[in-house]
């Protein structure tokens, strides 16, 4: 079974949740009016990421925020992945939902790997998690979960059965950074890739594009270049760059079966070359 899934390269501007939810909630409608049945916006899309507004303005969720994607899920009738600022308690998380065409919160990602620049404003989350949809078997995590170095997550996630990884992501560069001549995304066609061709999953990372106006990055740019990479770790699409590059890329995903389960993915695992634990 296939089906279209859109990646909302969108705008996000800093401590600005009612533009930028309303922002994503017409990238799902529009997603859904070109046959899309999931819809994947980026990391921190109602407040930025970094931005200091996280500290008055993160939502419980569910809550106020999470529920306008909700309402958009239910009249659009599509899967909806989508970085959220949470504040659960005295704490503050970087985290994502997926929610499903009911408007129902499937699973909630709380990032791992966050950055030690970030981590005055989002604490560290502590689970992960998939979902049995109708789109196949669902997982997500959040931009640097994905890096190299901290890929573990993503193993675990296709180890619990995920055929597709959701990665709401925020990718920045330099105010000056020339793409030209240095082409960005190589650190994330690399982890996505080995993903890909290790457990014949579909990995999709997909980013806002805009100026961070606020936080240890300030003056940045966000460059969209959201990525998909598909089983075998064949590149399926890349979004275009520029800190005013929005767009909607939609991709055709078919999920494929589960490797191995339990112990015998290890076997599968070295078969197919991995050295790892």
């Amino acid at each position: 079974m296939s089906y279209r899934l859109g990646m909302a390269q969108m705008l996000v501007e800093g401590g600005r949740p009612e533009a930028n939810l309303a922002r994503g909630v017409a990238r799902i409608a529009e997603a859904a009016e070109k046959g899309c049945r999931l819809v994947v916006l980026p990391e921190c899309m109602d407040l930025a990421w970094t931005h200091s507004s996280a500290e008055q303005l993160a939502q419980p969720i569910p809550g106020p925020h999470s529920d306008q994607l909700a309402e958009a899920a239910r009249n659009s009738r599509v899967f909806i992945v989508a970085g959220l600022v949470e504040r659960a308690g005295d704490r503050t998380f970087n985290s994502a939902v997926l929610i499903d065409p009911e408007g129902e919160i499937r699973l909630l990602h709380r990032k791992i790997n966050v950055l030690d620049i970030a981590q005055h404003l989002y604490s560290i989350g502590d689970h992960l998690g998939v979902a049995e949809t109708a789109l196949g078997t669902l997982g997500i995590n959040i931009c640097a979960d994905n890096f190299g170095d901290s890929l573990a997550i993503g193993h675990v996630l296709a180890r619990m059965g995920a055929q597709v990884i959701l990665s709401p992501s925020a990718w920045a560069v330099d105010a000056d950074h020339d793409s030209g001549a240095e082409p960005y995304g190589e650190l994330w066609r690399t982890s996505f890739s080995e993903l890909a061709a290790l457990y014949d999953v579909t990995v999709v990372g997909v980013s806002n594009v805009g100026w961070l106006t606020d936080g240890p990055w300030k003056g940045r740019k966000a460059i969209g270049c959201s990525l998909a990479v598909g089983p075998g770790g064949e590149i399926l699409a890349e979004g275009p760059y520029g800190h005013d590059a929005e767009a909607l890329v939609i991709i055709e995903v078919e999920p494929q079966p589960p490797i191995a389960r339990g112990t015998l993915m290890a076997d599968e695992l070295r078969r197919r070359g991995y050295t790892g634990p």
